[in-house]
């Protein structure tokens, strides 16, 4: 794809990558580090890229960047929103909407969720599209950042797919349906009439499920603020925990962050969790 614009587009992640130090991403910095910022194996594993294709992008001479990609790149360098939007003009791709699987993560909010190093963490939109997450909310809940198109939001899975809800204890599948329901139909009253995803998203889920179409008749109307959940943990078995909700200012995206229930031995297992990793998690999409 050698052309002036993606040598520019090169140009422009390695002056990224060189800004970015190692703890602002929870990294570890070690000893002998010889160049300035990150170096481009790090940018590759924040970003899920193997590293010979990062290296041909800040070389100018690699295949177009998919939108997806260059969203995990503006996550893995911190951008900025009109950083971002550079990234994407000179990549030849169309500006991404504000919610979806491409949305935008404020940089604040990265640095939020990259100092939640004991506990589990993700930024999702208003419509349960999981946008990053922390290694820890990984290890507890899977991968949740693979899925694309409707797939990509917890809701439509929820409703459409019963292997979503085989993390979660069976008798409070009745309480998590309603939960979901009544904070999309607040979600989706906030936003503007022009806006399809949201509708798009109720329509969908009113041809698919039997379930959704009842409680959307109901009308409630209910933001998840705070959850009290039970997952059952293939490698470390039931974990009670709160679930916590930062809000961003337009109420699009929010970051939520899970502790572990009192008077359970639920920390403990976070703790176990935190060193098992996800080699013993299965479900991944």
């Amino acid at each position: 794809m050698t052309s002036p614009k993606y040598v520019e587009l090169g140009a422009f992640l390695r002056s990224r990558r060189e800004r970015i130090q190692p703890a602002q991403v929870g990294l570890v910095s070690g000893p002998r580090r010889r160049v300035p910022g990150l170096r481009r194996d790090e940018v590759a594993l924040l970003a899920r890229a193997s590293v010979d294709y990062y290296n041909e992008l800040e070389r100018g001479a690699g295949s177009q960047p998919s939108e997806q990609m260059l969203a995990a790149l503006a996550r893995a360098l911190r951008l900025t929103a009109d950083e971002r939007d550079h990234l994407y003009h000179l990549a030849d791709r169309p500006l991404p909407r504000d919610t979806g699987s491409s949305a935008h993560v404020h940089p604040g909010m990265l640095d939020l969720l990259t100092r939640l190093t004991t506990t589990p963490a993700q930024v999702m939109t208003d419509l349960h599209v999981t946008l990053v997450q922390n290694p820890l909310a990984v290890a507890l809940l899977g991968d949740q950042c693979g899925y694309r198109g409707k797939e990509a939001s917890l809701v439509y899975r929820w409703f459409t797919d019963s292997t979503a809800r085989d993390l979660y204890v069976e008798q409070d599948h009745p309480s998590q349906s309603w939960a979901f329901v009544a904070d999309l139909r607040a979600a989706a009253a906030r936003r503007t009439a022009k806006d399809t995803e949201a509708t798009a998203l109720i329509a969908d889920l009113l041809d698919s499920s039997a379930e959704f179409a009842a409680l959307w008749a109901e009308h409630e109307v209910a933001f998840r603020r705070d959850d009290r959940k039970r997952v059952i943990h293939p490698a470390v078995g039931l974990i009670e925990f709160n679930g916590l909700t930062l809000f961003s200012e337009d109420g699009r995206q929010r970051l939520i962050w899970f502790t572990p229930a009192l008077g359970t031995d639920s920390a403990d297992k976070l703790d176990l969790l935190a060193v098992i990793g996800t080699q013993n998690l299965g479900n991944q999409p």
